[in-house]
This record gives structure tokens, C-alpha cells and sequence, in this order.
């Protein structure tokens, strides 16, 4: 590295645009899929699309597991031998996955130069955390500090989803299943809401129009100043780019940064197709 800085670390789920990736020097680990009994990495062998066209066929064989210690220990030990004074960890919340985990325990080999931070949730909530603590470290702060921005900026950051069902979230056991039967009874379009690092029922609408408008009036009533958003979908880019305008029109010269992305392949097979998603993260400077 020609410049020593803290080098940041993440995972696959949070859904970053790669340019991003680049651009502010963030190394990304990815999680893995299993789908119709081949595994892959998440974003190289196995895509949100995969999964989608998996789901919709019915063939619901999708699950998806951590990466190991040992490609964490790769990773930080890479950094550091390249001149990196410390790394940042941040990863999707320990309550939805064991990637948080196999990150702690691979830090243990390298002291206190490995800090791995609990962002509490996925997706952009994840994403707007990294991407708070690469800009820390490009200004070169030091250790401790980028892992505070890092933690600071996912506790304030806001996640909303909408879900054309609850049955892919109570599969893979992240949802309780009282949760998931208060969403399907009546075909109600459940708004959901990740809250304490786990995804909780928020509210219960009738049809899909009125759970997206709702999904909106929420994203909006976080909102106080000025504020960076993501639009999440998946394979729904239509409903995404026109719930990103309706925000765009609402927040007005609030708004700074807005992404309208797909979710990688492991949110994909927790949700199914029809996810969108809103994720408010209020800015700080």
C-alpha cells in the first residue's frame, strides 16, 4: 500500500456496487449458496438471478452458508502483510448469520489489529456502514475510530422490506413461524422492519400497492435531514426505480446518495422474488 491506512473488510450481503468496491478499496468476502445441490460463492458462481429463476420454478432447494475463519484469516493477513496498520471487519448481523462469527474467530490470530463490527443487518444497512468506515480510514484515522464509525453509522441507519411472502424467511428459520402466519392469513402483504440485528413483522397491508406506499411513508418518517438511501429489489427492477422516484420526489434536497440495486444471492434465497427493500441512512456530515 503506498499509503498506510486501516484496511476495511466486509461481506457479500452488503449488496455494494462494485465501482464502490473499487473505488473506496474494500475487500469483500463472499458468502456462499447452495442451489439445486451445487454450492457457490455469492456473486461469482451463483447470482440473485439463479436463485430467482429457482424460486419461481419452484425448485426451492436454495440455502446459503458463511464463509470460514480460515478465508477471513486469508484476507486480514493479506492486509496486513501488504501494510495495512489494522483492519475493520464489518459484516451482516450475528443474529441472521454466522459470517460475524467466522470473522471474530479468525481476528483472534492477529491481536488487537483485527476489530469486526456487528452492523445488525444486511444490505445496504451493512453496505452504508462499510462504505462510513472506508471513507474513515481514507482520511486517515486510526483504528478504534473507523470501527466506531462503522458501528455508529448502522445504528442509525433504517431497514424496510416488503415480501411478496413470508414462507422463504420462515424457512430458513429467519422469521419466527407465528411471525410468518400473521403475514399470510387473509393474503396479507407483510411490511417488515430489521430491528435488534433480527427481521421483525412492522406492518400488515392488504394488497402489494398499498404495502409499497407504505414501505415509502416509512422511509420518509426516518427522515430528518439529510440522508443517503438504497432501493433493494429483486427481480422487481420496475417496482424498485419507480419506489426510488417517489423517495427521490418526496425527500427533495434531503436526499444525497440514492442506489437502487438487486440483492445479492443470499438475501435473494431468504426472500423471494418481489422483494423491495429501503434503507435510510442519515448523513453525518
Amino acid at each position: 500500500m503506498s499509503r498506510r491506512r486501516v484496511a476495511v473488510v466486509t461481506d457479500s450481503t452488503g449488496c455494494l456496487p462494485p465501482a464502490l468496491v473499487t473505488r473506496h478499496k474494500v475487500t469483500v468476502v463472499p458468502l456462499y449458496v447452495l442451489l439445486s445441490g451445487t454450492e457457490g460463492r455469492e456473486g461469482i458462481d451463483v447470482t440473485s438471478a439463479d436463485v430467482a429463476a429457482a424460486l419461481r420454478a419452484r425448485r426451492y432447494t436454495a440455502s446459503t452458508s458463511r464463509p470460514t475463519p480460515e478465508e477471513f484469516a486469508v484476507e486480514y493477513r493479506r492486509l496486513l502483510d501488504a501494510g495495512a496498520p489494522g483492519v475493520v471487519s464489518v459484516h451482516l448481523s450475528a443474529k441472521l448469520s454466522g459470517t460475524h462469527e467466522s470473522a471474530l474467530l479468525a481476528a483472534r490470530e492477529f491481536g488487537d489489529k483485527v476489530v469486526v463490527v456487528d452492523a445488525g443487518s444486511t444490505g445496504m444497512g451493512l453496505g452504508f456502514a462499510t462504505l462510513a468506515a472506508a471513507r474513515a480510514a481514507a482520511s486517515g484515522a486510526a483504528l478504534d475510530r473507523v470501527a466506531a464509525v462503522a458501528a455508529d453509522t448502522a445504528a442509525a441507519a433504517s431497514t424496510y422490506f416488503y415480501v411478496d411472502t413470508l414462507e422463504f424467511l420462515r424457512r430458513g428459520g429467519r422469521i419466527g413461524a407465528a411471525s410468518a402466519l400473521l403475514g399470510t392469513a387473509l393474503a396479507v402483504k407483510p411490511i417488515l422492519h430489521v430491528e435488534g440485528g433480527e427481521v421483525v413483522v412492522q406492518e400488515r397491508v392488504r394488497t402489494a400497492s398499498r404495502a409499497l406506499a407504505r414501505l415509502i411513508d416509512l422511509a420518509v418518517a426516518v427522515t430528518d435531514g439529510p440522508v443517503d438511501l438504497a432501493v433493494h429489489h429483486l427481480a422487481a427492477p420496475d417496482r424498485a426505480a419507480d419506489v426510488a422516484e417517489q423517495l427521490r420526489e418526496r425527500l427533495g434536497e434531503r436526499l444525497g446518495d440514492l442506489y437502487t440495486t438487486e440483492v445479492g444471492a443470499v438475501v435473494a434465497a431468504h426472500v423471494g422474488p418481489g422483494l423491495i427493500g429501503v434503507v435510510v441512512s442519515p448523513r453525518t456530515s
